[in-house]
């Protein structure tokens, strides 16, 4: 186990992973536990400008023997690096549990999503270089044009802290197996079991294919800007997407955005609201205390089926027990932020003073929790649609439920907004799932079914609208971190032959 694991009086502390190499630095991100107040998880190092320019040269100068290699090779190399992976995941879940907030099974989930999509990634080795010919037209130029796949050079991956360990399984091994070399991003403010995790698979790869690098923002410029990086792929909020695509045109640096999104979900007349449906719904829209950007933001239910569908959700919002992440029992951790809890009470109090029908659930926890950043779960039913809780992203446990009349209008309410990642048909009727679900202008669509832990981890997935382009995992997913190449060969004699 490396060093970067060790203890310290402030808990966990990580290096950063540069060229094959460990390094520590003076300064150091505190990270704090967002459940206890006060309390320091760990310590993270902090990169200066100067060491981010040593990652990027150090994964510029490993590219190139790195791509050399065969689709196959590097498959092999990355099944060995991670191989063991696994033996560290009740570790890696208790310190992002606390440095996140989320429960301990969440966590625990998060590091194991990363593993499936590294291993479904490398199930894509035969696709990868998988070129095609285009054959001579006759009557047009006599040329045979083979097309076929490269890598681009140093991707740099930016993961948020939600989901950051599972997030980054959707693109690094993808950009590895095509071909590229990386440096890791993790989050600044929960960075330690995603370090943890990369720099153990890093150590198993050739010096500088991997690097992570820990810090503050402002010393990151190089990461997106460097002209030695081809490709930054960003996941978090639409406005971090925005600067993100700001500074990456500067030097022109491919972006791949997965950003926020108001997703629906959407009731038909015939929906089975039985407790195997409900129990799918309730963690779409609760599942790390409502901060996952593909849960479900606005629940849109046939007039005749909202007091069916609001006892459901209150029938499991009754037993929510609202604690700290590691203990047992608890079933809501904190929120990440205090900024965030912030604002989730300001779009809850202003549903209140609209007079709308606020019903909060649970107990909030005392002790060395009190002043954690604890919310109680709440549902808002049939709030003004114009309502800050409906047009925008809570990313907090809290729901807006909305009756319709009619199919048309489902579709026009559940399109009406700034994004487009996911969204979700539930009805009896696959016609009637095929109909809506065509209609919805998002990337994602489940049926009878919505959240993180739900998606098909084979399909690429991406956002529309302000939800962000580009797309990740499956092949699609490899092709993003590719670029084509053309080689044109002309017939000489039957160029020759056609001049007469």
């Amino acid at each position: 186990m490396s060093s970067s694991i060790a203890q310290t009086s402030a808990g966990v502390r990580t290096g950063l992973y540069i060229g094959g190499a460990e390094r520590f630095t003076d300064d150091v991100l505190q990270i704090a536990d967002p459940g206890k107040p006060g309390v320091i998880v760990g310590e993270a190092a902090a990169a200066s400008p100067a060491d981010v320019a040593d990652a990027v040269a150090a994964a510029s100068a490993a590219f190139g023997s790195w791509s050399a290699l065969s689709a196959a090779q590097r498959a092999e190399a990355m099944a060995a690096a991670i191989a063991g992976i696994a033996d560290d995941r009740d570790a890696d879940a208790a310190i992002l549990s606390q440095e996140n907030g989320k429960v301990r099974f969440e966590a625990w989930v998060d590091a194991l999503v990363f593993e499936i999509r590294w291993n479904l990634a490398l199930m894509l080795k035969d696709e990868v270089e998988k070129g095609h010919t285009l054959p001579v037209i006759p009557g047009a130029i006599p040329v045979t044009t083979e097309v076929a796949y490269q890598p681009l050079g140093v991707v740099t991956v930016i993961v948020p802290f939600n989901w950051p360990i599972a997030i980054l399984g959707a693109a690094l091994p993808h950009a590895l197996l095509a071909g590229n070399t990386a440096i890791v991003k993790p989050p600044p403010s929960a960075p330690l079991a995603t370090t943890r995790v990369v720099q153990r698979i890093a150590e198993k790869l050739p010096p500088g294919v991997l690097n992570v690098v820990t810090g503050r923002d402002e010393n990151m410029a190089e990461l997106i800007q460097s002209p030695d990086v081809a490709k930054v792929c960003f996941t978090g909020s639409v406005n971090g997407g925005k600067r993100i695509m700001q500074m990456a045109a500067q030097t022109l640096t491919r972006v791949t955005l997965e950003l926020g999104g108001n997703d629906a979900a959407v009731f038909l007349e015939d929906a089975i609201l039985d407790d195997t449906h409900l129990d799918r719904l309730y963690p779409a829209i609760y599942d790390t205390t409502g901060q996952i950007c593909m849960n479900a933001k606005r629940v849109f239910v046939h007039r005749s089926r909202l007091d069916e569908l609001v006892a459901g959700l209150e029938a499991r919002l009754e037993k929510v027990v609202i604690g700290y992440g590691l203990d047992e029992g608890t079933t809501m951790g904190p929120l990440h932020q205090p900024a965030q809890k912030a604002f989730v009470e300001e779009i809850i109090q202003e549903a209140k003073d609209a007079g709308a029908d606020v019903r909060e659930y649970g107990t909030l926890p005392g002790g060395d929790l009190a002043g954690g950043n604890f919310l109680r779960p709440a549902i808002v039913v049939d709030p003004d649609p114009s309502l800050r809780v409906v047009t925008q992203e809570q990313f907090g446990p809290v729901i807006p439920i909305i009756p319709f009349d009619s199919e048309e209008e489902a579709i026009a309410l559940a399109n009406d907004t700034w994004g487009g990642l996911c969204g979700s048909v539930w009805t009896a009727s696959p016609e009637s799932a095929q109909r809506v679900g065509s209609q919805l202008v998002c990337g994602y669509v489940w049926v009878n079914d919505h959240g993180a832990t739900r998606l098909d981890l084979r399909a690429p997935f991406g956002g529309m609208k302000q939800s962000g382009f580009g797309r990740e995992q499956g092949i699609e997913g490899v092709r993003a971190f590719q670029d084509t190449r053309s080689i044109a060969t002309i017939d000489p004699e039957a160029l020759a032959a056609m001049a007469h």
